[in-house]
């Protein structure tokens, strides 16, 4: 036993330069790239922390911007239809004005007819629709019953009589409903 080549096994063969990881030194080169790896990592985080922090400023600034336009856009609105109602409210002022010793009373009624389908006409370009339901089915999303009578024959079941205070749709949303008296069938 004694001829057997030992060399294999001598500490020295195996020295830092060997590539046994187990090896004494060997861990030294370990920690240089595991500074190296922390190092990168490290950076990396910061580099994703930075990006974070600039999308959170642009998604705040763009949330901000997106608020003033909404407000400067309904402001505009506002002033495009008020700039409309100027040329009726125009009108109305040369009606309000009229000395009514002079004019008559039928004058007087035409002139506030015209003042009237001047400003539905320019409201209706706009989206304004007027609800007046008479004789048309009863329908809760747009009228308010204000009362009932009787109805002289089943088919007027829930039919609009009359029409105390006509309703306003805009572009489709309900402003106000019409405020109406309904058949009812008592049968």
């Amino acid at each position: 036993m004694e001829d057997r080549d030992n060399s294999r096994f001598n500490g020295d063969a195996d020295g830092p330069n060997s590539e046994d990881a187990f090896a004494p030194g060997a861990g030294s080169s370990d920690a240089g790239t595991s500074d190296a790896l922390m190092a990168d990592l490290e950076r990396r985080l910061a580099d994703q922390q930075d990006r974070y922090l600039r999308l959170a400023a642009e998604y705040e600034n763009y949330r901000k911007r997106t608020i003033r336009e909404r407000s400067e856009a309904h402001s505009r609105g506002q002033a495009d239809l008020a700039k409309q109602l100027l040329d009726p409210l125009d009108d109305l002022a040369r009606f309000a004005h009229v000395d009514p010793s002079t004019v008559d009373a039928a004058t007087i009624v035409q002139g506030a007819e015209m003042v009237e389908k001047k400003l539905f006409k320019m409201l209706s370009g706009v989206g304004l629709e007027v609800v007046d339901p008479v004789n048309q089915t009863f329908d809760p999303t747009l009228h308010e019953a204000v009362a009932t009578e009787p109805a002289l024959s089943p088919e007027d079941d829930h039919v609009v009589s009359r029409v105390f205070q006509v309703g306003y749709l805009f572009n489709g949303q309900l402003l106000r409903p019409a405020r109406v008296v309904v058949k009812q069938w008592n049968g």
